[in-house]
């Protein structure tokens, strides 16, 4: 059998970069940045309370499924031994990420937005790699310098072109657990607002630059496009509504597309398998039980954060005060879900691509 080398990697994984669920998020992109250029220029705005409604459907309704059954995925041909490590570092993972937003609300803000970079800068090259192929990356510093510019898009964009929002709602997560701990730093604001546009742009631009001097081609446009896509994106569509609508319509729908393409290579033994069995409905039944175990085990972690913050609506209404939270209580339980689920575990990962 011929040794499957990066280059040839590429070229097989190229064959799956037509599945339909990367032309939906990119379709998804392009309509609502359009969409929300064209009623500015019109002069419509959307009320900020409707902006809530859909960040919370996005990321409660549609986005936190899909990050269960990445996990899942993960772990279901696993050793039992592997999973009950994997489960104990995910909630020390949890427990210390509480702690510092205790101990030191503001850095814990930091470390929120810089996950969240993480999570859709790394996962997206994933895809990239198991679609498009990644031909023009070359180094693995050129690889974390696109998965800067991808997952730089989510967080750092906003705050240059929505800034009241974006630092309206991160003081509102620090105030969860110290009202008005922010409120120091926001002299700094307009000087952080033009070192990050900045920073951002020379980011984006070296990338794409870079990565055609190092190979072009087809994998090079793709990433170009896309990178170019994500900063006009965040640019345009209002930042409540840009995440909320992102992960769902981008990162989830893509990640579909990364595991149609690897899903002939599974994890581990059938041995080991969670649904494991031939008669359907036993493992339809196993099914159910794995769905129900996730859920409640998802619900007490969240019952438990609520419990243990002081603030728990910031103090202010509830819906401003439920993307406060929601938005806190994703970040504690995306922390492990990217050092756990893909840093700490290198033979496979969420993200696995062969």
């Amino acid at each position: 059998m011929r040794a499957l080398t990066p280059g040839l990697l590429d070229r097989w994984h190229r064959r799956s970069d037509a599945h339909p669920s990367l032309a939906l998020s990119r379709g998804a992109l392009v309509v609502l940045a359009v969409g929300f250029l064209t009623a500015r220029v019109a002069g419509v705005t959307v009320p900020l309370r409707a902006q809530m409604v859909v960040y919370l459907v996005g990321m409660v309704a549609l986005n936190l499924p899909h990050g269960g059954y990445e996990h899942f995925e993960n772990l279901r041909r696993r050793r039992p031994e592997f999973r009950w490590r994997y489960v104990a570092a995910y909630l020390a993972a949890i427990g210390a990420f509480v702690g510092l937003l205790f101990v030191a609300p503001v850095v814990g803000l930091s470390l929120a937005l810089v996950v969240a970079m993480a999570k859709g800068g790394l996962g997206g090259v994933k895809v990239l790699a198991a679609t498009s192929g990644t031909d023009h990356l070359r180094t693995r510093p050129q690889r974390f310098l696109a998965a800067a510019v991808r997952g730089g898009a989510v967080m750092l964009v906003p705050i240059v072109f929505w800034p009241h929002t974006f630092h309206t709602f991160s003081a509102l997560m620090v105030g969860l657990v110290e009202p008005g701990a922010l409120a120091p730093y926001t002299q700094y604001f307009d000087v952080t607002r033009a070192v990050v546009g900045v920073g951002y742009g020379a980011a984006l631009v070296a990338h794409v630059a870079l990565g055609y001097v190092r190979g072009g081609g087809r994998s090079w446009l793709v990433d170009a496009g896309e990178s170019a896509l994500l900063a006009g994106y965040f640019a345009a569509v209002p930042v409540l509504v840009a995440v909320g609508l992102y992960f769902p319509f981008w990162y989830s729908a893509r990640q579909v597309a990364r595991t149609k393409a690897v899903e002939a290579d599974p994890a581990g033994s059938d041995d080991w398998d969670l649904l494991g069995g031939t008669d359907a409905g036993a493992v339809a039944l196993r099914a159910w039980g794995v769905l129900v175990a996730g859920a409640l085990a998802t619900f007490g972690v969240l019952a438990a954060v609520y419990w243990a913050v002081p603030n728990p609506l910031a103090g202010t209404a509830l819906l401003p005060g439920a993307v406060a939270f929601w938005s806190v209580f994703i970040s504690i339980v995306a922390l492990p879900h990217v050092l756990v689920g893909s840093v700490l575990d290198g033979d496979r990962g969420i993200w696995y691509v062969p």
